[in-house]
């Protein structure tokens, strides 16, 4: 009888320290990098006005349920919104800061959600003739274990999709504008 009740605390035990390990900050960073890019009949300075102007995301990007803030124009250089999301089947709310800004070819933003870092969203923008290629660039770190599981498995194919949706759209959005 003892040493079954031994087996059993031994087992809780190892489950426990399995479970601090799985929710524990990782030691490294794990980054992920989702790219998505599309070619668009508009001018890299008309795409780049309309994409850096954040009260569109919601329009053409399927994970952007509204934006609040400045979000009327391109924003600048350290100006900030606040979006509400749906990625990956998750709801949340992330505040995005301009961290790099070059008129029309290039622009970043930093996102936080609950104060702490989700990811770097990047548009680059190169002429195509007369049309631009936009690439868009999504990086996001796995801070956990568990997380890092969880987006082999699902996450990371899901965000994929919504991403490869989004310039769908935003190509079907900017090349149907008048």
């Amino acid at each position: 009888m003892r040493r079954g009740i031994r087996r059993v605390v031994i087992a809780v035990l190892v489950l426990a320290a399995l479970a601090a390990l799985a929710v524990a900050p990782l030691p490294f960073r794990l980054a992920t990098t989702v790219d998505s890019a599309v070619s668009i009949a508009r001018p890299p300075e008309i795409v780049y006005a309309y994409v850096t102007t954040p009260g569109h995301w919601p329009e053409w990007h399927p994970s952007s349920l509204g934006v609040t803030g400045a979000v009327d124009h391109p924003l600048m250089l350290g100006e900030q919104v606040t979006e509400e999301f749906q990625v990956a089947g998750r709801r949340g709310r992330a505040q995005w800061t301009v961290i790099a800004r070059e008129p029309p070819r290039r622009w970043a933003i930093e996102g936080r959600v609950r104060g702490r870092p989700a990811g770097v969203v990047t548009y680059t923008l190169e002429p195509a003739g007369e049309g631009t290629r936009f690439h868009r660039r999504f990086v996001y770190d796995s801070p956990t274990l568990l997380f890092a599981i969880l987006n082999q498995v699902r996450f990371r194919a899901l965000v994929e999709a919504e991403s490869a949706e989004a310039v769908r759209r935003l190509k079907q959005a900017i090349e149907s504008a008048p």
